[in-house]
């Protein structure tokens, strides 16, 4: 008896200690744009939160987005939020991505996932996708797509989180 009661507070407690709708953000080979690893978690772990956003140089929806966080990211990086712009872009279409981030005048940190392990990890589908993660590693918030005004959805989804 003492042995069910032990499992039932032991599997109590490994229940309460996930939120509703959370997973830890998967470990994924990313590059920064010269080639090197980066460790996403240390990323995570020295920020509040940290949006991260994939997209590739094929994608319209994704520019655009990126380009209406570009206007509020000065805020989000004074508050302590990260943002990290994860390409897709394969091999071939990699050479296209300084000269875009230039062009664009993003100044946030930009990292590739040429093999697309991440849509296999993180299982979507579609780009943009884009995440808020914890100083834990955790997802707690994803979107995908992107229409005009998304980016206030997501800023206001960023305040609520900050508090």
């Amino acid at each position: 008896m003492k042995n069910t009661s032990f499992l039932i507070l032991f599997f109590s407690l490994f229940l309460l200690s996930f939120k509703d709708g959370e997973k830890k953000f998967p470990v994924v080979n990313v590059k920064s744009l010269d080639g090197k690893s980066f460790d996403l978690s240390k990323e995570f772990a020295k920020n509040k939160l940290t949006v991260v956003s994939y997209w590739a140089t094929w994608c319209s929806p994704c520019k655009k987005e990126l380009d209406a966080i570009k206007d509020l990211y000065p805020n989000w990086k004074k508050e302590g939020i990260g943002l990290l712009a994860i390409t897709i872009d394969n091999a071939q279409q990699l050479n296209k991505v300084k000269p875009l981030i230039q062009q664009k005048g993003w100044s946030y940190q930009v990292l590739s996932d040429i093999n697309s392990e991440s849509l296999r990890v993180l299982s979507f589908q579609t780009i943009p996708q884009t995440f808020i993660v914890n100083q834990e590693g955790m997802i707690i918030y994803s979107h995908s797509g992107y229409s005009p005004g998304d980016e206030f959805e997501l800023e206001k989804k960023l305040k609520s989180l900050n508090k």
